[in-house]
């Protein structure tokens, strides 16, 4: 196997009773870094302190994950034009933030019947948002819902 490490005089290729004994004279490890390398590649180190370097590492890659925050706007079959502004104004500051925004139309007993209007005021919606974000999904029905996702242009 192929030693390599900061601690150990000569790096090379050493069997495995040799590597194991240098292991047991520096009073540390030996852990296998690469099995599928020909030939493998072992490092002697001391593994609790190299455990928790990887889950130190795992979780700063966790803390700098960005977390998608999902807004939702909603609007009846027959919004009117001063609700429908308002309404875009807060979508427009939505996605200037990052964050998504799921704009539905809800439908109550018998207005379902306007779902076309429905779907031209998603449309409408998404065309005033072109600057500021892209629709992901067409609108589309589930249930008394006309749901319509919007996502923000990425930052240059």
């Amino acid at each position: 196997m192929r030693l390599v490490g900061d601690n150990i005089p000569e790096q090379g290729v050493y069997p495995l009773s040799k590597a194991l004994a240098m292991a047991e004279e520096l009073e540390l490890d030996l852990v296998e870094i690469a099995a599928t390398a020909n030939p493998p590649v072992c490092k002697i180190i001391d593994y609790q302190k190299f455990l928790y370097q990887q889950r130190k590492k795992a979780k700063e890659q966790k803390a700098n994950a960005s977390k998608v925050v999902i807004k939702e706007i909603r609007f009846g079959p027959q919004t009117d034009e001063h609700d429908f502004q308002f309404k875009l104004n807060h979508a427009k500051s939505f996605l200037q933030e990052g964050c998504k925004v799921k704009a539905y139309v809800f439908f109550r007993g018998r207005s379902i019947l306007f779902s076309e209007q429905g779907e031209k005021l998603l449309l409408r919606f998404a065309v005033e948002l072109e600057d500021y974000g892209k629709a992901e999904q067409m609108p589309k029905l589930e249930g008394k819902r006309m749901i319509m996702m919007l996502s923000p242009n990425k930052k240059k």
